[in-house]
């Protein structure tokens, strides 16, 4: 049943995305803002570029400490090396790369333009919503 489920019924579309040059400073108060662990970074088009995490974020400060340098970009400190998900792949897919690694959200993507963001709560919401269903 899980596997007739795609991704893009479920992702949050439209969600929030970092550019390269965003400054590190006010992407960490926008990532606090908004209570999120981490954002895609995108570039002029919209494709995705990168991932800014907490973890990254705590790297950044790691850094200034040891460096006392306290300015810094996204594409300073973003990981690159990003796992994403085409929104026509499946929850069991997605679920798959949740459990592979330590994911707490995957870009949703169409060929490389990001559509949105899946976090591990979407799909427990997905799940909590069919077992309701199936009462």
């Amino acid at each position: 049943m899980l596997s007739s489920l795609l991704v893009k019924d479920y992702m949050i579309g439209d969600h929030l995305a970092f550019t390269a040059d965003t400054d590190l400073l006010k992407a960490v108060h926008v990532l606090l803002e908004h209570g999120l662990s981490g954002a895609p970074v995108v570039d002029a088009n919209r494709r995705l570029i990168g991932y800014l995490s907490e973890k990254d974020c705590l790297k950044a400060a790691l850094d200034a400490s040891y460096f006392r340098r306290a300015e810094g970009t996204v594409l300073d400190f973003m990981s690159r090396d990003v796992t994403s998900i085409p929104g026509d792949a499946s929850l069991i897919d997605a679920i798959e790369l949740f459990l592979a690694d330590s994911h707490r959200c995957l870009p949703v993507v169409e060929g490389s333009r990001l559509v949105g963001q899946l976090s591990r709560r979407d799909i427990l919401k997905a799940l909590e919503k069919l077992r309701r269903e199936a009462r």
